[in-house]
Protein backbone atom coordinates (compact mmCIF):
# COMPACT_ATOMS: atom_id res chain seq x y z
CA UNK A 1 0.00 0.00 0.00
CA UNK A 2 1.38 3.59 -0.71
CA UNK A 3 1.94 6.46 1.19
CA UNK A 4 -1.22 9.09 1.30
CA UNK A 5 0.01 12.58 -0.36
CA UNK A 6 -0.15 15.20 1.91
CA UNK A 7 -3.35 17.95 1.26
CA UNK A 8 -2.20 21.12 1.30
CA UNK A 9 -4.83 24.34 0.19
CA UNK A 10 -2.82 27.50 -0.97
CA UNK A 11 -4.06 30.90 0.28
CA UNK A 12 -6.65 31.21 -2.49
CA UNK A 13 -8.44 28.31 -1.95
CA UNK A 14 -8.43 28.85 1.88
CA UNK A 15 -10.23 32.07 0.59
CA UNK A 16 -12.36 30.69 -1.64
CA UNK A 17 -13.99 28.92 1.25
CA UNK A 18 -14.38 31.43 3.29
CA UNK A 19 -15.88 33.56 1.14
CA UNK A 20 -18.76 30.69 0.53
CA UNK A 21 -19.06 29.90 3.71
CA UNK A 22 -19.92 33.31 4.60
CA UNK A 23 -22.12 33.64 1.98
CA UNK A 24 -24.20 30.71 2.88
CA UNK A 25 -24.16 30.98 5.83
CA UNK A 26 -25.52 35.41 5.16
CA UNK A 27 -27.70 34.04 2.90
CA UNK A 28 -28.84 30.40 4.69
CA UNK A 29 -27.63 29.35 7.62
CA UNK A 30 -24.11 28.78 9.45
CA UNK A 31 -25.01 24.69 9.85
CA UNK A 32 -25.76 24.59 6.16
CA UNK A 33 -22.65 26.61 5.59
CA UNK A 34 -20.42 24.40 8.43
CA UNK A 35 -22.02 20.89 6.56
CA UNK A 36 -21.35 22.37 2.59
CA UNK A 37 -17.95 23.48 3.22
CA UNK A 38 -17.01 20.53 5.58
CA UNK A 39 -18.19 18.03 2.72
CA UNK A 40 -15.81 20.23 0.30
CA UNK A 41 -13.01 20.07 2.11
CA UNK A 42 -13.79 16.92 2.74
CA UNK A 43 -13.75 15.70 -0.79
CA UNK A 44 -9.98 17.55 -1.02
CA UNK A 45 -8.54 15.93 1.81
CA UNK A 46 -9.84 12.52 0.04
CA UNK A 47 -7.04 12.91 -3.13
CA UNK A 48 -4.51 12.71 -0.36
CA UNK A 49 -5.53 8.17 -1.33
CA UNK A 50 -5.48 8.81 -5.05
CA UNK A 51 -4.59 12.07 -6.29
CA UNK A 52 -4.64 12.10 -9.99
CA UNK A 53 -8.30 10.39 -10.25
CA UNK A 54 -9.90 14.17 -11.29
CA UNK A 55 -8.86 15.48 -15.20
CA UNK A 56 -5.82 16.62 -16.58
CA UNK A 57 -6.06 20.48 -17.52
CA UNK A 58 -2.48 20.62 -18.83
CA UNK A 59 -4.50 23.15 -21.47
CA UNK A 60 -4.69 25.72 -19.10
CA UNK A 61 -1.90 25.62 -16.68
CA UNK A 62 0.90 22.80 -16.30
CA UNK A 63 0.41 20.34 -13.89
CA UNK A 64 -3.18 21.01 -13.25
CA UNK A 65 -6.19 19.10 -12.28
CA UNK A 66 -9.78 19.38 -11.50
CA UNK A 67 -12.36 17.15 -9.86
CA UNK A 68 -15.84 18.21 -8.81
CA UNK A 69 -17.87 17.94 -5.57
CA UNK A 70 -21.74 17.93 -5.92
CA UNK A 71 -22.04 19.30 -9.25
CA UNK A 72 -21.84 22.52 -8.56
CA UNK A 73 -18.08 23.32 -7.33
CA UNK A 74 -14.89 22.87 -8.91
CA UNK A 75 -11.61 21.67 -7.03
CA UNK A 76 -8.60 23.04 -9.20
CA UNK A 77 -5.11 21.61 -7.79
CA UNK A 78 -1.91 19.97 -8.56
CA UNK A 79 0.02 16.92 -7.82
CA UNK A 80 3.50 16.59 -6.66
CA UNK A 81 4.70 13.45 -7.13
CA UNK A 82 8.13 13.11 -5.84
CA UNK A 83 7.14 15.04 -2.31
CA UNK A 84 3.73 13.31 -2.63
CA UNK A 85 1.97 16.58 -1.91
CA UNK A 86 -1.95 17.73 -3.36
CA UNK A 87 -2.19 21.48 -4.02
CA UNK A 88 -5.68 22.98 -3.54
CA UNK A 89 -5.08 25.82 -5.90
CA UNK A 90 -9.03 26.88 -5.87
CA UNK A 91 -12.08 26.21 -5.05
CA UNK A 92 -14.73 27.64 -8.04
CA UNK A 93 -18.78 27.83 -7.25
CA UNK A 94 -21.24 27.51 -10.21
CA UNK A 95 -20.82 29.15 -12.81
CA UNK A 96 -17.38 30.93 -12.12
CA UNK A 97 -15.53 31.17 -15.22
CA UNK A 98 -12.20 29.00 -13.08
CA UNK A 99 -10.25 28.18 -16.33
CA UNK A 100 -9.61 32.37 -16.86
CA UNK A 101 -9.28 32.96 -13.07
CA UNK A 102 -6.34 30.24 -12.48
CA UNK A 103 -5.25 30.62 -16.05
CA UNK A 104 -4.58 34.25 -14.83
CA UNK A 105 -2.80 33.77 -11.41
CA UNK A 106 1.06 32.43 -10.87
CA UNK A 107 1.14 30.36 -7.49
Amino acid sequence: MTKPYAVVFSPRAESHLEYLYAYIADNSAEERAERFVGRIIETCLNLSTFPKRGTNRDDIRPNLRTTYHAGRVTIAYSVDDENATVAILGVYYGGQDFERLISETDE
